[in-house]
């Protein structure tokens, strides 16, 4: 039975709670994880100042050595060198059949997806990674339903990963519910970062904000053909404002 360890980390374009733009800490943690496909989200490549305008994308990719997938969420043409570009990007050590950038409707910041067919030993798993609207439950629900229209038919091994700024029982997520179970909820071993003394959030998978955390708005989500024999939530607390979320799956 094939299996696949996949984190997804909203990485807030590099930039710590101490306000340093450092990729380095960034790859550490993934490296450590030794993850079969990332999910990243708030990424830029050669966006601004803010994150000293490197190719972030590329840079954790080569770090990796990892395949990049990348969708643009934001996309900005310079009259001189390349693009201003910010969004999601998939990492992957799988070989990569087909993939394709989506755009999300919904109103506010624009929202995307990138869906990519990754090869696994006797098969196929279908990879949806999104960040979904910040500030608007209308919108949430919009997306959920168009991220549903990318998954392939039942019967085929999916997942959607990514930041879908709302827990996992919101009514908003409807749509991902008729055709996939949330991860965390059905992982056969789950770890988090609640402090030992803080009995009432342990095993609850909070990912935000990643020094105190009270939001599980991070999530896995997976077809019926997936296993989830292990979930945990890393350590994010020095490199970005959100904890990963790492999910180890068995494909049947």
């Amino acid at each position: 039975m094939p299996s696949v360890r996949l984190v997804t980390f909203n990485i807030h374009h590099g930039v710590g709670d101490d306000r340093r733009h450092d990729l380095e800490r960034i790859a550490a943690v993934l490296a450590a994880a030794d993850p079969d496909v990332v999910c990243l989200q708030e990424v830029d490549r050669t966006f601004g100042p803010r994150s000293q305008g490197v190719d972030q994308a590329d840079l954790l990719a080569r770090a990796l050595g990892r395949e990049l997938v990348w969708a643009s969420a934001i996309e900005k043409q310079r009259a001189e060198g390349p693009a201003k570009r910010y969004g999601n990007a998939l990492l992957t050590r799988l070989p990569v059949a087909d993939d394709a950038a989506h755009r999300l409707p919904g109103e506010g910041e624009p929202r995307a997806a990138l869906r990519a067919d990754l090869v696994v030993a006797g098969g196929a798993l279908t990879v949806v990674a999104t960040h979904l609207s910040s500030d608007s439950a209308r919108s949430r629900a919009a997306q959920a339903q168009a991220l549903v229209d990318l998954l392939p038919a039942p019967g085929r091994a999916a997942v959607v990963a990514g930041d879908l700024n709302c827990g996992a029982a919101a009514a908003e997520l409807t749509p991902l519910r008729s055709r996939l179970a949330d991860a965390w909820s059905r992982a056969g071993r789950r770890h988090d970062q609640a402090p030992g003394w803080q009995l009432w959030k342990r095993d609850l998978g909070l990912t935000h904000p990643a020094r105190r955390p009270r939001l599980r708005i991070d999530q896995v989500w997976v077809s019926p053909e997936v296993r989830v024999t292990g979930a945990a939530v890393l350590d994010g607390s020095r490199c970005s404002d959100h904890h990963p979320l790492q999910v180890d799956l068995e494909l049947g």
